[in-house]
């Protein structure tokens, strides 16, 4: 029996306004074409937990893309990270550590590489009075204290301006992924 390491795969841009619709246990099919073993899917935004030989992420990324685009007809983005880069993420979160901070309004964009510092400090300039941003690594932590109804920190300004693939969750979301993962997979 050989043993597969736990991967979290989380989609950009899929169920959302009406477009790029995949039901998730189409997409769990899909997962499992691939040869990934033990695929559970979390809700209709594109996150996946799964097992699968050992790899590179971007090189799983990039095989999860082309079956998607190939199944579906259509391009999307697809950030992995592993239970271990997952649970760093959640510790390193400097907005839920803060007092008074509410933690439903703090969101994680992960990125598909570490942005220039550049092109960081760009991208915080961007930010209104109504959101905040802090970068570690491939994470950019944001936190919208008024929702994000009207932030300017989206995900296509994050990847325009960082000049990286993003796809961001918000803190619900990214504990559940992690639970998910370290748990009973």
């Amino acid at each position: 029996m050989r043993i597969m390491p736990i991967y979290i795969a989380m989609l950009r841009g899929i169920n959302v306004g009406g477009y790029n619709l995949v039901k998730m246990s189409s997409l769990k099919e899909m997962f499992e074409d691939l040869g990934f073993e033990r695929v559970q899917t979390y809700i209709q935004s594109g996150n996946l937990v799964f097992k699968a030989a050992k790899g590179s992420l971007s090189v799983l990324s990039t095989k999860i893309e082309g079956k998607i685009l190939t199944e579906c007809g259509f391009s999307c983005s697809v950030i992995t990270r592993t239970p271990e880069e997952l649970g760093k993420a959640i510790q390193n979160n400097p907005f839920v550590k803060e007092s008074g901070t509410d933690p439903a309004k703090v969101h994680i964009a992960f990125l598909s590489a570490v942005p220039k510092s550049d092109a960081v400090e760009k991208l915080g300039a961007l930010a209104t009075k109504s959101e905040q941003l802090r970068h570690c690594g491939k994470e950019i932590y944001l936190y919208y204290p008024v929702g994000m109804g009207r932030a300017k920190l989206t995900g296509s300004v994050l990847e325009r301006v960082l000049a990286v693939t993003a796809t961001a969750r918000n803190w619900n979301t990214v504990n559940r992924l992690y639970t998910m993962a370290v748990g009973k997979i």
